[in-house]
Order: C-alpha cells, then structure tokens, then sequence
C-alpha cells in the first residue's frame, strides 16, 4: 500500500508540473484575448467534455499503439526505424492524465487572469520594473489563486484516476484508485477501501487548507 501511495504520488506531482507548465500560460494569454476570441477558445475547451473521457482515452490508444498515428508520422519523418513500445507505459499514463485534467487549470487560470487588474501591471513598468519582474511581483500573485486552485482540481484526481492507468499503463501503474477499486470489487474488503477513500479526503482537506491560508479567501477559483 505504501508503495502505491508513492508511485501516486510521483504521478500526480509530474502531471501536475506538466499542467502547469501548459495551463498557466494558456490561461493567462486567454483572458487577453478581445471577448470574440475568448467565446471561441472556451468553446473549444468545453468540446470535449461532451464525449465521455473514456472514448478520448481510446483514443490515444490508436495513437500510442504500435504502428499506430504517431509510429507512423516518427517513421515518416526519418526520427525512428521500427515502431515504439509506448502504449502501456509510465509515459502514456502521464500524457493520459495532462490530456484529461488540463482544462481544469486552464480555467481556473483563465477565471483569476479574466478579473485582474491590468493597470497594476502598466503601473510596475511605468515605475522601471522589467517585464519579468512586474510579471512576478503582480501578475503572478494577482493570479496565484486560480493557480493554486488548478493545481487542487488536478493533483489529486491525479491519484485516483486509476481508469486512466488501467486503460494506457495496463497493469504496470497501479494507484491508488487502483488499489480503493480492487478491495472494492475483488478482496470485497469495504472497510481497508474505506481508510484509503479517508485518506485521499484528508489529503485534499490539507491542500484546500493550504489554499485558504495561502490566498485568504474561502472560494476556489473558477469552480465557486
């Protein structure tokens, strides 16, 4: 069990880097967007969640396979000469995961950035502040909440996503949603199912603890 919650863990702190990396700036360019452009690129982000998650998972599964899209496209381009083995790996359940719970941060991004205050960053440069600075001292703090409430949406359904691991790692990654459906299921053992369950609900108690304390506000952003 302990190993499960570490191999967990590592998966949702990689996804979660990786969502940030990408969401953040996404988000933050979107709220400067003219308002007609806005409509448009939340609609994109809302497309998808009309098809159940696990058909977009499939696939992925056409895309990771062997000989599958991307083989194909790597062999095209001359960069591989025999087709990847990258369906059923760490790698795959990763990808499996950003694809899935990006949009979560790209709006709670999206909803902190859409509500600052540009003129206080106008202000800090007219004031001498370099761009990376002004970035750092006001938008990054004025937008630290819906970063902070992204990074809650997405690191721990990170953990017990497991239909994600079962469907693009196969049986190699094993979380601890995993874990919670096996004694569920399998060992029937309701009462160690439960702990687990206790325990991921302590977890997420702790980071929206954090997230209080941090932004001083009771709200996550972009969902309440």
């Amino acid at each position: 069990m302990y190993l499960n919650f570490v191999e967990s863990f590592k998966l949702a702190l990689t996804s979660t880097l990786l969502i940030c990396a990408i969401g953040y700036p996404f988000g933050y360019f979107m709220a400067k967007l003219p308002a007609q452009w806005k409509k448009r690129v939340m609609l994109l982000l809302m497309i998808p969640f009309w098809t159940s998650s696990l058909i977009r998972l499939y696939g992925w599964i056409i895309i990771f396979r062997a000989n599958g899209t991307l083989d194909k496209l790597l062999m095209g381009l001359g960069l591989t000469d025999s087709p990847l083995k990258l369906l059923y790996t760490y790698p795959a359940v990763v990808v499996g995961m950003v694809y899935a719970l990006l949009q979560f941060m790209i709006l709670a991004v999206y909803s902190s950035a859409e509500k600052m205050d540009w003129s206080l960053v106008e202000a800090a440069r007219d004031l001498g502040a370099t761009p990376l600075k002004a970035f750092l001292t006001v938008t990054l703090k004025l937008t630290l909440p819906g970063l902070l409430s992204g990074v809650i949406l997405t690191f721990i359904p990170s953990m017990g996503l497991f239909f994600i691991a079962d469907i693009l790692g196969g049986n190699k990654v094993v979380l601890v949603g995993s874990l919670i459906q096996d004694q569920l299921m399998k060992a029937h053992n309701w009462p160690f199912a439960a702990a687990l369950s206790v325990v991921l609900m302590i977890l997420t108690s702790l980071m929206i603890s954090l997230y209080k304390r941090v932004t001083h506000t009771t709200e996550l952003e972009g969902i309440l």
